[in-house]
């Protein structure tokens, strides 16, 4: 608990320092490879920003980019280094071309539906941008599907930490309930996507 303490305080500390661009840094970092939680990074801004010391449409506005600079960043790496790789290497890893094949129709298809939703999840958010690289889905598609996503986890955060403020542990509390919540209306969003497909195919002619 200290050290999580320790960390809010930090980063509490960086953001008032480097501002929105210390924002948008660290959400480019959350959005790609690294490790590095949205949960400690956006309510501690919007903290900062209900203290009058920053503008929570700001915190918001770079916390998107951030986080779709790193989605973009992800999604240029698979796209160029992921399909050779699997196509070279992909027998060791029971990935056939085929199974590409299939990855690049489902993300024609379905593509807008899998990111936004992705980008909603936890441990998922940061790693969508990979299939659709591979797959190379509709940059702009997945840009604007990446950004409505990723907006609407970044708002969540934002108004925590801006009505909550810089208690930590009340701050996971309310997380907690959200994420369950977003999980069951991405729950609810596949089943509305899949009955909807399926009666557009049963529509006759």
């Amino acid at each position: 608990m200290d050290i999580l303490h320790s960390l809010v305080s930090w980063i509490v500390q960086t953001v008032g320092q480097w501002g929105y661009p210390g924002v948008i840094v660290m959400m480019f970092l959350e959005s790609s490879f690294f490790p590095f939680p949205s949960e400690v990074v956006i309510p501690p801004a919007g903290y900062l920003a209900a203290r009058g010391e920053m503008s929570l449409v700001l915190v918001i506005l770079a916390g998107i980019g951030g986080s779709l600079l790193g989605a973009l960043f992800n999604y240029w790496l698979a796209s160029i280094w992921g399909r050779p790789f699997f196509e070279k290497y992909g027998r060791y890893l029971l990935v056939s071309r085929k199974s590409l094949d299939k990855a690049d129709c489902f993300f024609a298809e379905h593509g807008h539906i899998s990111t936004f939703i992705g980008r909603l999840l936890p441990g998922i958010r940061q790693y969508i941008s990979l299939p659709a690289g591979i797959a190379r889905m509709n940059l702009p598609l997945f840009a604007f599907f990446t950004g409505l996503g990723a907006g609407i986890w970044v708002i969540i955060l934002a108004l925590v930490g801006y009505f909550i403020g810089n208690n930590q542990e009340l701050v996971n509390r309310y997380l907690h309930q959200t994420v369950l919540g977003l999980f069951l209306f991405a729950v609810a969003l596949v089943v509305v996507y899949v009955l909807v497909k399926r009666r557009r195919c049963e529509r006759p002619l």
